[in-house]
């Protein structure tokens, strides 16, 4: 099958490599999938970067890609929640990424049924931005009815989603875009907007309940100024924290490590009586599951910026890398 691997890490000229490989092993709880369309992600980017592989050390090379919608083509000995012919979408989990390719084998715990309405590009937009924000405001955060939430970013593909979902459980809503997408991120129900190039979002916002951050440091930094006392801040962009190695069962060796890059933050959060947590999305086919109701009764909708065709994957990354997209850039495999 047709692929696009990554070969060595590097930020210098490293594109995604064109490269015909075996179809994947499917194992006795997974179910192969033939990939119509794949979501593209600063993720990928970082992977080939390697900016993740200390705790994501993938054996190169290999397929990179993390949102997938499809069409069960096989399933294994075990699998009993889906059968040939059944159109799904999933985020594969982080050790079985790969869906910058005609095929992927997935464990069915990991899948879904594709939204009804949604077509496989618009449904392969949706998984890791979906469950990042799912994670993020009702697993951590516990966001309820009348809470504040500051999200970044509102215009990317998790900005928008988790507006979206914010304000499906009742929380009054800020964000931060250009001017030039004011009206986007309005429609998804945005309460306050900010204009990240006129305004600095820490002098106009105070008393939030959480923040979620997907932006560097310095950013990250001065979000906590506008929580209240108990808030959350949330980072889906780091630094990882050592509960986050616990998380991932990782040698004992690299939760001192964690630790020192994640000190700054979680100093300032406990000084002001804010709690820090680092979020690196897991997937979830009963998750995806709740997603895909909110999105069949039209509570939520993907929001699609561009689609390439699969041989233009490297063009893809490097528009997505612009950081300037509105909503998810998608990948036409099949």
């Amino acid at each position: 099958m047709r692929a696009f691997t990554v070969d060595r890490y590097g930020k210098t000229g490293n594109d995604l490599r064109a490269a015909d490989v075996p179809e994947p092993e499917v194992r006795e709880n997974d179910v192969l999938v033939q990939i119509h369309a794949a979501g593209v992600n600063a993720l990928d980017a970082k992977i080939r970067d390697g900016e993740f592989k200390l705790i994501l050390p993938y054996r190169l090379p290999v397929i990179l890609g993390n949102d997938v919608a499809g069409v069960v083509v096989r399933v294994g000995p075990r699998v009993r929640k889906f059968k040939p012919g059944d159109e799904v979408y999933a985020r594969p989990d982080k050790d079985r990424i790969g869906t910058f390719a005609e095929f992927i084998a997935i464990h069915e715990d990991d899948l879904a049924a594709k939204p009804k309405h949604l077509t496989m590009a618009e449904a392969a937009s949706v998984p890791l931005v979906g469950l990042t924000a799912w994670q993020a405001l009702i697993e951590i955060a516990a966001l309820r009815k009348g809470q504040k939430v500051f999200i970044h970013a509102g215009s990317g593909g998790v900005g928008t989603f988790a507006i979206q979902l914010a304000k499906h459980l009742g929380a009054t809503v800020a964000t931060t875009t250009s001017a030039a997408n004011i009206d986007l991120v309005t429609s998804f129900g945005a309460d306050v907007v900010i204009d990240y190039r006129k305004d600095d979002f820490e002098t106009v916002l105070r008393d939030y309940d959480v923040v979620l951050n997907s932006l560097d440091n310095a950013t990250l930094m001065k979000s906590l100024q506008v929580l209240k006392p108990g808030g959350k801040l949330i980072s889906i962009s780091g630094p990882p924290d050592p509960h986050f190695a616990r998380e991932l069962g990782k040698p004992w060796i690299l939760r001192p490590v964690m630790r020192v890059l994640s000190h700054r933050v979680r100093t300032a959060a406990k000084r002001r009586g804010i709690s820090y947590s680092f979020l690196f999305m897991r997937a979830s086919g009963a998750q995806l599951r709740e997603i895909t109701s909110l999105i069949d009764a039209g509570i939520i909708r993907p929001v699609m910026d561009r689609v390439f065709p699969f041989e233009a994957t490297n063009e893809a990354m490097a528009y997505v890398e612009k950081g300037r997209t509105k909503g998810k850039v998608v990948i036409k495999v099949k």
